[in-house]
């Protein structure tokens, strides 16, 4: 090939690689039955008010969805006290992760996150031609200590995954506080809170929107992927102030929300049971594994989210092939490069107990 026909920052992007389909395994392993827990998804499934609502749009599926969510956009306005000009939704998360930085992002601004965490932060900004600096943890939490030292006159951006992911622990009230009070108000601040119906359950767990009223380069990004078990559908909003929305407005797709998505979010915000029999089930059976990896002296960090990062202490990739030959499938540690760690989702109680024999045989 005679030129280069590819953007320069393709080369630089590592592709994102999801784990393969429950159908895919079942035939390459020779499986009736697989427990997946290794994608963060509701066991529960989606609540009967989604259905409900998804049915009612299945005879306009012909008809192009509401460019601008308006009904959706009521919902969530009522449910935060906001104006639609606050709020942008999105093809799921990543969609809005890739919109914040195409918003934000010139060759050579800066932005920061921490390490590890969701990997889209780094990529989409990468892609944008930005820098990336990524933060290890300290003591498995943010060290915003280390990201305050590296903000600068180009730094766009700082990414707070909170409750984190793959560690699924919280930056408390304090660790925001700290941050915000330290971090120059031209910086904006990206709240990634996929998790933070479950993550509300610690008390100190901080209010983003109430930083939202009085730093308006802020942006909250939540979701209906995990706990309203709506992830194929691909549906995500964030909140923000007026300027930011009307920025990121321009770049999104004029139809990007499929009309069945957007009923079903309507349905899941109309249902708060759902997400309460959700949550608890989630605390219940992480309770169970917390137990286990007690017993068994295994490190674990606690979470406040729907998944747990625990330390098997050998070599993850070995201990992720044997649980899916015994029809377990986790997400080993070694993506993140640390090699000994497994993210495990929670499942039913049913799935709790197998993974838990699994391990232990495999152990």
């Amino acid at each position: 090939m005679s030129k280069n026909l590819f953007r320069k920052e393709v080369a630089s992007i590592k592709p994102y690689i999801p784990g393969k389909s429950v159908d895919e395994l079942k035939k390459e392993l020779g499986l009736e039955d697989i427990e997946k827990l290794a994608s963060n998804e509701n066991p529960l499934g989606p609540s009967t008010k989604a259905i409900e609502e998804i049915k009612k749009e299945l005879d306009s599926i012909h008809i192009y969805p509401d460019p601008n969510c308006t009904k959706l956009k009521d919902k969530l306005c009522e449910k935060y006290n906001l104006k639609h000009e606050n709020i942008v939704v999105g093809n799921g998360g990543e969609e809005l992760l890739k919109i914040i930085a195409q918003t934000f992002i010139n060759e050579g601004d800066e932005a920061i996150m921490a390490k590890p965490t969701f990997g889209k932060y780094a990529s989409e900004v990468l892609f944008m031609g930005g820098v990336a600096h990524q933060i290890e943890l300290k003591d498995y939490k943010h060290d915003f200590d280390k990201f305050i030292q590296k903000v600068n006159d180009k730094t766009k951006l700082i990414y707070i995954c909170n409750p984190n992911n793959p560690t699924g622990n919280i930056m408390t009230k304090d660790d925001i506080d700290y941050l915000v009070k330290n971090t120059p108000k031209d910086v904006v601040l990206v709240f990634d809170e996929a998790y933070y119906e479950y993550a509300i359950k610690n008390d100190k767990y901080p209010d983003s929107l109430e930083i939202l009223r009085k730093r308006p380069n802020t942006i909250i990004l939540r979701t209906f992927s995990k706990v309203a078990g709506i992830a194929s559908l691909r549906i995500g909003y964030l909140l923000t102030s007026s300027e930011i929305t009307k920025a990121m407005n321009k770049m999104k797709m004029v139809f990007h929300v499929n009309r069945l998505a957007q009923a079903a979010g309507i349905g899941a915000l109309n249902y708060d049971d759902h997400i309460n029999k959700t949550v608890e089930l989630n605390y219940e059976c992480m309770s169970k594994m917390e137990k286990y990896f007690e017993e068994n002296d295994m490190e674990y960090i606690k979470s406040n989210s729907n998944f747990i990062f625990v330390n098997t202490g050998v070599d993850s990739k070995v201990v992720f092939e044997k649980l899916l030959k015994k029809g377990i499938l986790v997400r080993p540690g070694y993506f993140w490069e640390l090699k000994t760690w497994l993210r495990v989702s929670i499942g039913t109680k049913e799935q709790t107990e197998k993974f838990i024999d699994a391990l232990q045989k495999v152990l």
